[in-house]
């Protein structure tokens, strides 16, 4: 029986078709992942068992799971914004850690002897997020603006940004902000200002709540505003959006703001939640890994949210499928990426279809066309 691929009029958009393609991708990667494991004697179903146990089926792993989906959350938030806008930042390492570094100076600041004084837990974390988010915002919005009033290329621009904002947090935990007596880091931060945590027995703090309420604000603008509309259509058609009367050059520096802000957000909920101080190399490629979850999410904040929460988990779980399985914790990270692959693969199943014919081909018959009669 011949296989025919025809494209489709129209893509398939309905929840259910880029769902159904999603979970397909998934389910394919994992088996051809689960090869992988034959060559060291390691059963395929007992060691997904162990690394989606640890991650998702017990109180204390899935309390971890939720710490390392925060950051990523909000760093897939920031990439939603900046890409659905047509602006290709690739700079939310940078952002994430400058956002870190705001936040730990201002804790510092409120700490007893500083320069504010302590304050009221409810009063301190509004200011630090808006500290933070407009640490990061300043930090993106250079890129955008040299994007639309010069029309300097973003990606270039903001990747070598990176390597600023981790120079410049090499400079403060070794200068500035270095603690007495100790390796290059800063001072702990007070407890007072730590982020509370929101499950017993377990580490999770409220910056999955920040996260949480930050995919809602992101949902709402990008989907159910005409600001967001704008930001949209300027990702799709600059040439349209122009000629409907939307500043692109405007649109692309708001993207870059909010794109930002979100990202300097996670380093804020890394220093408050998790490491309590700042350190050097606190980032470990989280920029990086936010835009793979954004892109799993196919550039959706729920799609975002369930991406970043599946890729946590399988981190979590990486270590435990290791001991149990006996596997090299390599093999999880080549799983991740396969499954990177082929959801990404998945969009082709929405602009092709494959047709069977009716009419099997059978071996030794002729099918003939009119012309072959004529």
């Amino acid at each position: 029986m011949r296989k025919l691929i025809e494209r489709r009029t129209t893509p398939a958009a309905s929840f259910t078709a880029v769902a159904l393609a999603t979970g397909l991708s998934v389910v394919l990667a994992l088996v051809i992942g689960g090869l992988l494991f034959l060559p060291f004697g390691a059963n395929p179903f007992q060691a997904y068992g162990a690394l989606f146990e640890a991650g998702f089926a017990t109180w204390r792993g899935f309390g971890f799971t939720l710490v390392k989906a925060a950051p990523l959350i909000l760093i897939g938030l920031g990439t939603i914004c900046a890409w659905r806008t047509g602006f290709a930042y690739l700079g939310f390492e940078g952002c994430l850690l400058v956002g870190a570094a705001s936040a730990t100076w201002f804790s510092l600041q409120v700490a007893e002897g500083g320069a504010i004084g302590p304050l009221p837990f409810a009063v301190f974390l509004p200011l630090a997020v808006l500290v933070a988010m407009l640490t990061g915002a300043v930090w993106a919005g250079i890129v955008g603006l040299f994007k639309s009033r010069f029309g300097g290329n973003e990606v270039i621009t903001s990747l070598m940004m990176n390597y600023i904002a981790i120079f410049l947090v090499q400079y403060l935990v070794s200068g500035p902000l270095r603690a007495k007596g100790e390796l290059p880091a800063s001072p702990r931060l007070p407890q007072e200002t730590w982020l509370p945590m929101i499950l017993e027995g377990t580490r999770a703090h409220a910056g999955i709540l920040i996260a949480m309420v930050a995919a809602v604000a992101v949902w709402l603008l990008l989907l159910r505003s005409r600001v967001g509309y704008e930001l949209v259509v300027t990702g799709l058609n600059p040439k349209a959006a122009r000629y409907g009367g939307i500043n692109v050059g405007s649109r692309q520096i708001i993207a870059a703001l909010l794109a930002g802000g979100l990202a300097s957000l996670a380093g804020m909920v890394e220093v408050l939640g998790v490491h309590h101080r700042l350190v050097d190399g606190l980032s470990e490629g989280t920029g990086f890994i936010g835009i793979v979850t954004a892109l799993l999410g196919k550039l959706h904040p729920l799609g975002a949210v369930i991406a970043a929460l599946l890729y946590a988990g399988m981190s979590v779980g990486a270590d435990a499928m290791q001991r149990q399985a006996g596997l090299p914790a390599s093999v999880i990270f080549i799983v991740q990426s396969l499954i990177v692959l082929f959801v990404l693969a998945s969009d082709l199943l929405r602009y092709y279809a494959i047709r069977w014919p009716s009419t099997p081909c059978r071996p030794g018959r002729v099918i003939m066309t009119e012309a072959g009669r004529k």
